[in-house]
């Protein structure tokens, strides 16, 4: 969780995240990391880049009450009330972000894939003029007066790889961030396909995706 800094539905691990204690294998010593120490980022901290570093706990701080109800992220509102919930409670919040998931997102026991596939890349606002002079139906979140993050699924999808087979494998039909192993596909058949992907995002909207995986 804290290599990744996982998050999802506008809240990330750093959000609750306290320290951890952390095994240098380089010198055999153990040290406590504290939230400053870790460089938490968009899915990204010390750990993914310092492979020498080896997670052995971690501390968080959870509460049993007020809880901060974030709901206006990826159509969880409106799962709610079809649902039939008005004041959702942690639980609510929780049960509609899986129903959402289950809907969108392929199982890994009945389809090989590693989840989100790319990171939702983060572009000035001038570039998002830009690109709206083409595609007027950008979607984009405000992160500041001049970053935007933009949803990958939607620059793949315009690009023209959702739901797109190659045989072994392909783009998931109904989330394209994810891609998918069909039968017996292999690592490189998954890696060429994702440098494909990045090629022809790059060239129509001339945005880089970045991986959201590690690619070993």
């Amino acid at each position: 969780a804290p290599v990744q800094n996982i998050g999802a539905y506008g809240t990330e691990l750093k959000d609750v995240f306290i320290s951890c204690e952390v095994f240098d294998q380089n010198n055999y010593s153990i040290k406590k990391y504290r939230i400053e120490d870790c460089c938490f980022d968009y899915r990204n901290s010390i750990f993914k880049s310092h492979k020498n570093l080896i997670i052995l706990s971690i501390k968080l701080k959870l509460k049993n009450e007020n809880h901060k109800i974030n709901s206006s992220y990826g159509g969880v509102n409106d799962e709610l009330k079809k649902l039939g919930i008005i004041n959702p409670t942690i639980k609510d919040v929780s049960k509609a972000i899986c129903n959402i998931r289950k809907r969108k997102l392929p199982d890994p026991n009945k389809i090989g894939n590693a989840g989100s596939f790319f990171k939702n890349p983060i572009i000035g606002l001038e570039k998002l003029e830009q690109i709206k002079n083409n595609f007027i139906d950008i979607p984009s979140f405000k992160i500041d007066n001049d970053k935007f993050k933009i949803p990958a699924a939607w620059l793949i999808e315009k690009a023209g790889f959702k739901g797109k087979h190659f045989g072994k494998f392909g783009v998931h039909k109904s989330q394209p961030l994810v891609l998918v192993n069909y039968n017996n596909a292999s690592g490189k058949d998954i890696f060429k396909l994702s440098l494909s992907i990045k090629d022809i995002v790059n060239k129509i909207f001339q945005i880089e995706l970045e991986t959201e995986v590690n690619i070993i």
